[in-house]
């Protein structure tokens, strides 16, 4: 079995925030002690970290999915609860992050390189932190939010100075176990090779790595073989070493084919590649030529009669070979010296920064939309902020449902639904997902502290058939009138005839 995994799909959930504490400060001699509940714990991380001794995504493909630890709940006495632990994952250098669709969020270069892969929740505030003027007590406190849920593809591109490529079979594991201290399988059939090996060689004062990349095959660009799959792995190297068998005995091929053959392929795969951070294309990027095999009389022969043909295309030309271990030192030393060039010519690394984005003035802070569902129709609100103050919102307690509906009217909700066209009764959403909230809009609500009756309720919230203020006023003042009537006809009554 495989111990290389380059592509893998991290199922990744940051902790939940802890709930907030609804408590009352209760001592001897304090009747009127106040609120005094803490706020929940922030829900912990996930966390991606660049670690130079990690090789392969493997972990992640047996155990894809990771969660952080969640905070814990506030407590009386205004004691806070506990943050939850970042849940730190180690990735290869070179590793990429990409949504589901495809696009790139993160490019992991870099020892110690990081990035939050989902985020933790924020934790719930207590109601002592809920208290103003006009709440001084309040009977609820915010639920902790969820934490971030995301489905990342994890990809890793080898950092490699070097790629050795060529045509299953070539001999370009021999050749990096012959130049380094790896140890790749080696046998006399074609893919061998399903991973790609790394190889430190050391020339002179010089070092760097070598990536042994597996055979690619006329096709490979398209999907065809193995290529497709670690061609990618070539991106990143700054130079390309075209390992060429001068020895096989495959009809329809030599060295000259099989080198236009591979170039095309890079060429086609090149063509669609987003090249990053200013790095140089493929086609672009030094090439030598390794003539490989040449231990073997017929291969020596045919080295030699292609070898000028090469040389007149303006490629630096090696016959060696690994078993024999002949010409790998100028090898060696002519690699050392391109790499050491590509490095001085290589734009210096960006510094590692957060870019802050605030959001455009007068960008509005949620949307309301019109939508259709079978025969009816509804109204989805959508927005960071209402969407999070609905997850923070305990529905059992009618304060806190009052407190929301003092939050959506202060943030303009209730007039954006107006001119949307939302009438009494409307059906509205608040957030769009398994996850929204629906509910029935009721634009005569008033908002305000003042509707607060025994703690953990809220009069708006009643009976809603109990009569408006403005009936109530108006059966006082039918009560006054039938008062005075009767007054009235005791003191008629009273009179003489």
């Amino acid at each position: 079995m495989a111990n290389f995994v380059d592509r893998v799909v991290l199922h990744a959930r940051g902790g939940d925030g802890g709930h907030g504490a609804a408590s009352v400060h209760r001592e001897k001699f304090k009747p009127l002690g106040g609120p005094d509940g803490g706020n929940g714990g922030r829900g912990g991380d996930v966390v991606l970290e660049v670690d130079p001794q990690v090789t392969t995504l493997l972990d992640y493909h047996h155990a894809p999915h990771r969660r952080a630890s969640s905070g814990t709940r506030g407590m009386g006495g205004n004691r806070t609860g506990k943050d939850g632990e970042d849940l730190v994952l180690p990735v290869p250098e070179g590793t990429v992050v990409k949504t589901a669709d495809g696009q790139v969020i993160a490019d992991l270069v870099g020892a110690g390189t990081r990035f939050i892969a989902a985020a933790g929740g924020r934790g719930g505030l207590g109601n002592a932190a809920l208290a103003s003027p006009r709440r001084k007590a309040p009977g609820f406190a915010l639920l902790g939010q969820p934490g971030q849920e995301r489905d990342l593809v994890l990809e890793l591109k080898t950092v490699a100075d070097v790629a050795l490529v060529g045509f299953p079979s070539a001999g370009k594991s021999s050749l990096i176990a012959a130049m380094s201290a790896a140890r790749p399988k080696i046998a006399d059939y074609p893919f061998t090779t399903l991973v790609p090996n790394l190889g430190v060689v050391q020339a002179g004062e010089h070092r760097f790595t070598m990536a042994d990349v597996p055979g690619l095959i006329p096709g490979a660009s398209e999907g065809k073989g193995l290529g497709l799959e670690f061609l990618r792995h070539i991106e990143r190297c700054a130079v390309i070493v075209h390992v060429l068998d001068c020895a096989t005995l495959e009809p329809g091929r030599d060295p000259i084919s099989d080198l236009d053959i591979i170039e095309e392929e890079l060429a086609a795969y090149s063509a669609d590649l987003d090249i990053e951070g200013g790095r140089v294309p493929l086609t672009e990027r030094p090439r030598l030529v390794v003539l490989n095999k040449v231990d073997v009389p017929e291969a020596r022969e045919l080295a030699e009669l292609v070898r000028p043909e090469l040389e007149a295309r303006g490629m630096e030309v090696f016959e060696v070979s690994a078993v024999a271990r002949t010409g790998l030192r100028e090898l060696s030393f002519a690699l050392a010296a391109v790499v050491q060039e590509a490095r001085e010519q290589a734009p210096p690394p960006a510094p590692t920064r957060t870019v802050l984005r605030p959001a455009a003035a007068g960008d509005a802070e949620f949307t309301v939309a019109r939508r259709r569902a079978g025969d009816g129709e509804y109204f989805l609100v959508t927005g960071e902020k209402p969407e999070r103050w609905v997850q923070q919102t305990d529905f059992g307690n009618d304060e806190a449902v009052g407190f929301l509906a003092d939050r959506l009217a202060r943030l303009g909700v209730e007039e954006a639904l107006f001119r949307a066209g939302a009438e009494p009764g409307a059906e509205v959403v608040i957030g769009d997902g398994p996850d929204g909230v629906i509910f029935d809009w009721e634009p005569t609500m008033t908002t305000g502290a003042e509707h607060l009756g025994a703690r953990g309720t809220d009069a708006r919230l009643e009976d809603r058939t109990r009569p408006t203020r403005a009936e109530k006023r108006q059966e006082y003042y039918d009560r006054m009138d039938a008062k005075a009537a009767a007054r009235r006809e005791l003191q008629e009554d009273s009179w003489p005839d």
